[in-house]
């Protein structure tokens, strides 16, 4: 048995032919559908990851102003400083030097004070008071006191004071 002849008919070469050429424009169309909807897809991809790097930038902002707004707002709860203000030192003709010399005898005994919330703070008050007004300063051979007549608490703590002799 023997293989039939076709290829020597022109209707089986022009079939053939067809076939081929068919094959070639199918696979060339293919090629180009396949390499558009790549091309799409790729923008696609690029979008997105641009998209997800800008939401990361965001979200690092936002984390990053999420935690300076935490941090502040610790700090306006505490105790950050002691303010003590001498108000009548000029009546007892005190210099400069022995003013802030009490009002930093003052800060130091309510140094404790310092990073300690508002709340124990506040309840605490008469406590304050009484240590500022028990302590006694010998200056120039007289004994002063001090009487609270202010007191503001807020991050920093505000502390007028008045001095006069001691009895």
């Amino acid at each position: 048995m023997r293989i039939p002849p076709h290829y020597e008919k022109p209707s089986w070469q022009r079939f053939f032919a067809g076939m081929v050429i068919g094959a070639l424009l199918s696979w060339s169309v293919f090629l180009f559908i396949y390499g558009v909807n790549q091309d799409k897809q790729s923008l696609r991809i690029k979008e997105q990851q641009n998209d997800i790097a800008e939401l990361k930038r965001d979200k690092q902002i936002y984390q990053e102003d999420y935690k300076k707004l935490n941090k502040e707002n610790q700090q306006k709860i505490t105790v950050q400083a002691i303010e003590i203000k001498l108000t009548n030192g000029e009546r007892f003709h005190l210099k400069q030097f022995m003013n802030e010399s009490i009002e930093l005898s003052v800060k130091k005994d309510l140094s404790n004070l310092i990073a300690k919330d508002l709340e124990s703070v506040s309840l605490s008050v008469p406590l304050i008071e009484r240590t500022i007004e028990n302590k006694l300063f010998h200056i120039e051979d007289r004994t002063y006191k001090l009487e609270v007549t202010k007191i503001v608490i807020t991050p920093n703590v505000y502390i007028e004071v008045k001095i006069s002799f001691a009895k």
